[in-house]
């Protein structure tokens, strides 16, 4: 896709703030003063086996671009991949009802969809938000003295992936399931508070996809210490035993160009920075003299949030984990 992209040029159209150039989660078009429009899309195929968790997840899932922008996400539009022999429609109705019930909880309105005929199912949404144009979150905007906060464990490809060959327990299964149906709207509320620079949301390219996206935007280099990083439980193990997504080797192929890894650290730990995540956290950017604070509101508010690292001076890698 990034080679895709390179072949588009960018619009010169008035009210268009943040576009595709800086990777960021979701556009932004100016509509007022102060009232801008926030906009994504997002559907994946299953990762868990009961149709109506699936739903809620995509949901989770969709919506989680627009609270890392710092918007407040308003309507949703489903897109639906399905195949027409060899599944019930029944399915997909507990995957819409799924998907409405996070809807709800989220107080997103349902406006309609659209599907084709798919050999394999697929379902997200497209969803749009508001957001005040100084609330805007920007890939480009973090800086160097940033403290880095997660506010999820990392793990979820890994647990899935071992699902699908049928090796995962049952009780790992449900502590990824549970992270990914938390919505990232309370942690992004109390962001708003404080003097947040960057924030994005950890999904399909992993813990180290997303902070080097941040850190080529905003012209500085990051540092993750890897004794810090909250994990699923189960997922060393399932990365020990071999049961990684093929996403996770497309994320080493890809970001490795721009990554130190310290030589001590061994192959299981290091492919859980590269695992894809599905509804993960957010990674947020904050202003060192207000971290402590954040931290503690974060987790007030029962957000299992963790300081991870730094942003620091531009350097010869983007990533550096130690």
């Amino acid at each position: 896709m990034d080679l895709a992209l390179k072949t588009i040029p960018g619009q010169n159209i008035p009210g268009i703030l943040v576009g595709f150039e800086h990777a960021d989660d979701a556009g932004v078009f100016q509509l007022t003063d102060d009232i801008c429009l926030v906009q994504t899309v997002d559907y994946f195929a299953p990762i868990v086996d009961d149709p109506h968790t699936y739903g809620q997840i995509a949901a989770a899932n969709s919506l989680s671009d627009i609270y890392a922008m710092g918007g407040v996400p308003k309507t949703a539009l489903s897109v639906v991949g399905f195949p027409t022999k060899g599944v019930d429609f029944s399915v997909l109705g507990e995957i819409m009802l799924g998907g409405l019930q996070k809807l709800n909880e989220a107080g997103v309105a349902l406006l309609g969809g659209h599907s084709v005929r798919d050999d394999e199912i697929k379902f997200g949404y497209a969803v749009t938000g508001t957001i005040a144009k100084k609330d805007i979150k920007q890939n480009r905007a973090a800086r160097e003295g940033n403290r880095l906060i997660l506010t999820k464990p990392l793990g979820t490809g890994l647990i899935t992936t071992a699902l699908k060959r049928g090796k995962a327990s049952s009780g790992h299964v449900q502590a990824a399931v549970k992270i990914m149906l938390q919505l990232n709207r309370q942690a992004a509320e109390i962001c708003l508070r404080f003097r947040v620079d960057a924030m994005t949301d950890i999904t399909g390219f992993g813990l180290v996809g997303h902070a080097i996206e941040v850190a080529k935007a905003s012209g500085i280099s990051i540092e993750i210490d890897l004794r810090k990083l909250p994990l699923l439980p189960g997922a060393l193990e399932y990365s020990r035993e071999g049961f990684c997504a093929g996403g996770l080797t497309n994320n080493r192929e890809f970001f490795s160009k721009n990554l130190y890894i310290h030589d001590s650290i061994p192959p299981d730990q290091q492919n859980i920075l590269f695992d894809p995540q599905t509804s993960g956290g957010l990674l947020i950017f904050s202003d060192p003299q207000d971290t402590d604070r954040l931290l503690e509101s974060l987790r007030a508010a029962g957000v299992d949030a963790v300081e991870v690292g730094s942003a620091v001076r531009r350097a010869e890698h983007l990533l550096t984990v130690r």
